[in-house]
């Protein structure tokens, strides 16, 4: 059965508010700004792209575009290329979901189906997104025409940006490590916005984020990833997550006071919660 652009756009919209009522150490939330933007333009941000984003008639790479294009008319900066990146095929994909095909298979089609015409108009986003060091390589910059699919561009660019790997292993970071973190949280303590929390630690604890690499280097990345994975240790051993405000108000105000932002974990964090919603409803 089809499903309506207002239903996805609802889960869309439900997965970016969670995301904001996780405290996310370095990132936006509702405990705190940071590197600049407010959680308003993060939820103006998810009120205008939600539309383009889950526009029937859109093909792939114009709703990633228009999508952004909506949300740099709205704030005026980039809050969400890669919330966009990871989300878009995900709705797309639940289109496609039915008794024989579950998401992850279904996301794999539309991964598989992406075209040259997705990749110029993904292209033509980040140049208007205009992402710190994202986009320029000797292959396939973003700034010249494209010749290869948005698959293949993603290819070449997943040594270097975890957004693009998503890509090339049909979101395995996501459905292998972040789903089921997320529900072994929400069966322990029954709070979705701590369980976003513990995504949010458990992918930065693991995978170098993409965004503090380009910005800070391997050395800075791998060192918030140390210190993470201590974090998550003890998450693991804590029945009232409440407590560990103290220590997650120290760690965000020393990240943010280095302009360290875990920008890429927090949109797998979101990508993370849109497959939770889109899973559960069916």
């Amino acid at each position: 059965m089809m499903k309506s652009p207002e239903q996805l756009a609802d889960y869309y919209q439900q997965a970016c508010e969670l995301e904001l009522q996780a405290f996310k150490p370095g990132n936006v939330s509702i405990y705190a700004d940071g590197h600049g933007m407010t959680v308003d333009d993060f939820r103006r941000s998810a009120e205008v792209s939600a539309q383009p984003l889950c526009h029937p008639d859109y093909s792939l790479g114009e709703k990633i575009f228009y999508a952004v294009k909506a949300t740099r008319e709205a704030v005026g900066c980039n809050t969400n290329l890669g919330i966009l990146l990871l989300c878009a095929p995900l709705l797309q994909a639940w289109q496609l979901v039915n008794a024989e095909l579950n998401l992850r298979q279904a996301l794999q089609q539309v991964l598989m189906s992406t075209t040259i015409a997705d990749a110029e108009w993904v292209f033509k986003a980040i140049s208007l997104a205009a992402p710190g060091g994202l986009g320029e390589a000797k292959q396939q910059d973003v700034h010249e025409p494209a010749t290869v699919t948005l698959l293949e561009a993603m290819e070449i660019a997943s040594d270097r940006d975890r957004i693009a790997l998503q890509y090339l292993t049909g979101y395995q970071d996501i459905f292998d490590f972040a789903l089921p973190t997320y529900y072994n949280y929400i069966n322990k303590w029954s709070f979705k916005n701590w369980s976003a929390v513990a995504v949010y630690i458990a992918l930065l604890s693991r995978f170098p984020d993409s965004h503090i690499e380009r910005k800070y280097g391997q050395h800075c990345s791998q060192d918030v990833t140390g210190k993470m994975v201590a974090v998550n240790t003890i998450l693991e051993h804590t029945e009232n997550p409440q407590t560990l405000m103290p220590l997650l108000l120290s760690l965000d105000k020393d990240l943010k006071d280095k302009g360290i932002n875990p920008g890429t974990t927090a949109d797998l964090t979101v990508a993370s919660l849109l497959a939770v919603f889109l899973q559960d409803s069916d």
